[in-house]
């Protein structure tokens, strides 16, 4: 039987109307459901790709994983286990980081950032040339400094200005003692080089050698913030942290990119999810479009409605009927809004004919098959409700099909 009622359905859906209005209003419907459906699909595919723009920022600044001391601000870590995870396969190299606030001040200006001490290796980490803009970077014996465009524009620094120092205070670390004299360390310092990464991190991060941050920061020997680590794509965390836990005696924990970058990858499930709901809005608006159309539908076919009851056809039967019609229209419109939405973000993305405003940058789009899915499923399930509650207002219905 719901073989004969979904033939039906499909006859009624793509069968004309003698009146003209009738057809344009189911015409129209499957318009607007088309038009939402693409545009939900258009704008989670930018918002994806949003967030892949701005993680890109950070895999050039991050490593593939970070070593962390899982209690404590400090590692330890002698120079055989250093050799001993480098020889780990899954290792490519590894860089030693200390990290600590600093405060910083130049000509009557201040501002406060995060120092990282780092040794040659880093450059093997972290491509030292895809972020640095002007200038030099760190060597071991100099007590110069690498800052961001962020913390140049502050303070109002550039490049080799010897003319007046960076000042650098560093809180001391305890002695013990309860009256301590001198509570901050400082040291004058110049700037060698520019580096660029994004708005956040250029107003965040200031380099220097791994040496002067061990003595400005009172750093015993082989402890540091961190071990940062250029890995193998294939690298998988959990066999990589087994290997690591066996060398280092000491409680550590291992990160990965994703897991560095976790505040900003909530950011963007936050403003997708708010993005999605208003669109999804938009779409259950849409089909009220549906269910008129439904509405109308049934009145067209008033008359086949009253032969088919003559011949025996159960009420339950023509709701079936048009709750089928109603899917079709949401499956056709949906699916074409599926089809144009993904056209429209492939030419996007190859041809790039749209430009974030002021600048030649494209707007980065990605279409992906999570949103695809959540569109699909999002469809079907509004567009069945919407059929099934039209097509279950019995008294109208009722009506229709006894008058």
């Amino acid at each position: 039987m719901m073989n004969v009622d979904y033939k039906i359905a499909w006859k009624y859906f793509f069968s004309k109307s003698n009146q003209t209005v009738i057809n344009r209003i189911s015409n129209l419907a499957v318009f607007v459901i088309l038009i939402a459906t693409c545009s939900l699909l258009i704008v989670l595919s930018a918002f994806s790709g949003l967030k892949d723009f701005g993680l890109s920022f950070s895999n050039v600044f991050d490593p593939d994983f970070r070593i962390l001391p899982n209690k404590g601000k400090q590692i330890y870590v002698d120079s055989l286990s250093m050799e001993k995870l480098k020889a780990i396969p899954e290792i490519i190299d590894i860089a030693p980081i200390i990290e600590e606030k600093v405060f910083l001040s130049f000509e009557g200006k201040s501002h406060v950032a995060f120092m990282k001490g780092v040794d040659a290796n880093f450059d093997l980490v972290i491509p030292i040339d895809s972020i640095l803009s002007i200038g030099e970077w760190v060597t071991p014996e100099s007590s110069s400094v690498v800052i961001g465009y962020g913390i140049a524009n502050t303070l109002g620094a550039s490049v080799y200005d010897y003319s007046s120092f960076l000042k650098i205070t560093a809180p001391k670390a305890s002695s013990g003692s309860i009256i301590n004299r001198r509570p901050f360390k400082s040291f004058p310092s110049s700037v060698v080089g520019l580096y660029q990464v994004s708005e956040d991190i250029d107003k965040k991060y200031i380099f220097t050698n791994l040496s002067l941050a061990k003595d400005l920061f009172d750093f015993k020997p082989n402890t540091f913030s961190y071990l940062e680590i250029n890995s193998h794509n294939s690298s998988d965390k959990n066999i990589l942290q087994k290997k690591i836990q066996k060398i280092l005696s000491s409680d550590i924990k291992i990160k990965s990119r994703s897991e560095i970058n976790v505040a900003i990858q909530k950011m963007m499930k936050t403003e997708n999810l708010a993005v999605y709901l208003i669109f999804t809005l938009i779409l259950i608006i849409a089909l009220f479009n549906l269910s008129g159309a439904l509405l109308i539908i049934i009145l067209d076919k008033k008359k086949q409605l009253k032969i088919l009851s003559a011949i025996g056809l159960q009420k339950l039967a023509y709701r079936k009927i048009f709750f089928y019609v109603g899917c079709l229209i949401t499956f056709v419109g949906g699916m074409s809004g599926i089809i144009i939405g993904s056209l429209i973000i492939l030419l996007q993305k190859n041809f790039r004919f749209v430009k974030v405003p002021g600048t030649d940058l494209a707007y980065p789009v990605v279409l992906e098959a999570e949103n695809l899915i959540v569109v699909f499923l999002t469809l079907v399930f509004f567009g069945s409700i919407a059929s099934f509650l039209t097509v279950n207002n019995i008294r109208f219905v009722d009506k229709s099909f006894d008058s």
